[in-house]
């Protein structure tokens, strides 16, 4: 019996230990339809398995999550590399705290790249909207308003239109949260979604059945650009394909179309201890394959390109765990 009570005394103390090594980290990411809410989500499944709890929180304005993490009210975000970038030159959004957010751009470090949704956009298939020059004179949902994709949004518009722009008053941009962008669209509240979506979304499918949709591809004159090259560069963009078939109710859904998809950074702050995000870069890379099959729309990243669209310096934790995978790591990126 007491031995009994003896084996219970050292069970919950291991128990005890085992509670106290764990640790509770918050993150925050984008849309649910998006890849910047994909990941963190599926990602949370396997850091649990490194003793590590990511309380997600999705539907961020991801400039903003990019500033509270770099003030350290969070300890995890999704952040563009543009916004990090204008962060760190106290620029764009982040101009009223000038060189105070230069200041904070210091305590921002990335663990691991990754695309984001692709950029779809979207009209119904008898709206007479057959092109992007026929955005002209129309209402069209362009990004949150304090987001970096909005301006990433005007100037895709502004590259494969041939020159519409919002400030010109050729069409009317209306900014909303990405939550509320597709049922805003179902209600008639603007002509053209351009969401950050994921290929093959259900969500979009499901909207496709309800009414055809159309959605719009970028030329093969304008992707010749020299234009389309620097935007892709300056503003962290890959080319991305709406395959042949992809939404049920697509009408011009026989065709590959390329847009783009925008490039994010899995950001902690600097403050974070090594081992920690030894662990968080060890758990998303080793469980990849197995993050893929359990969300097919995180098929899109290819871990051959762990750094693309990076502008943020390696945590050194993640430094270590590239350097024993005998990943050969960018220069500007060492921490």
């Amino acid at each position: 019996m007491y031995r009994f009570k003896g084996f219970l005394a050292a069970a919950a103390l291991a128990a005890s230990a085992t509670l106290a090594q764990a640790q509770t980290l918050s993150l925050e990411g984008g849309g649910a339809a998006s890849l910047t809410g994909i990941v963190p989500q599926t990602y949370a499944q396997f850091a649990a398995e490194e003793g590590i709890s990511l309380q997600v929180v999705l539907g961020q304005t991801l400039t903003r999550s990019a500033l509270k993490l770099a003030a350290g009210r969070i300890d995890m975000a999704v952040v563009p590399p543009n916004a990090y970038g204008a962060m760190s030159r106290g620029v764009g959004p982040y101009k009223e705290q000038g060189d105070q957010a230069k200041k904070m751009a210091e305590n921002v470090r990335a663990l691991f790249a990754f695309p984001a949704g692709t950029f779809q956009a979207v009209v119904w298939a008898d709206s007479g909207i057959e092109d992007w020059d026929d955005l002209a004179g129309k209402r069209v949902f362009i990004g949150p308003p304090a987001g970096a994709a909005s301006d990433q949004i005007q100037t895709l518009i502004r590259l494969a239109s041939g020159g519409l722009t919002v400030d010109n008053g050729d069409y009317e941009g209306i900014k909303a949260p990405w939550g509320a962008a597709q049922q805003s669209f179902q209600d008639g509240q603007f002509d053209v979604y351009i969401g950050s979506i994921a290929v093959g979304s259900q969500a979009l499918n499901e909207l496709s059945l309800q009414r055809d949709i159309r959605i719009l591809g970028v030329s093969d004159e304008v992707r010749a650009s020299q234009d389309w090259a620097e935007f892709l560069t300056e503003q962290a963009q890959f080319e991305s394909v709406v395959p042949a078939g992809t939404y049920s109710g697509q009408s011009n859904g026989d065709q590959d179309l390329v847009t783009t998809a925008s490039a994010m950074m899995m950001s902690v702050t600097a403050e974070m201890d090594d081992d920690t995000a030894y662990a968080l870069t060890k758990a998303y890379w080793t469980n990849l394959d197995a993050m893929k099959n359990a969300n097919a729309l995180m098929r899109s990243i290819d871990a051959s390109k762990p750094f693309a669209g990076m502008n943020a310096p390696l945590h050194p934790g993640a430094l270590r765990y590239y350097q024993e995978a005998g990943i050969e790591i960018p220069a500007d990126l060492m921490p």
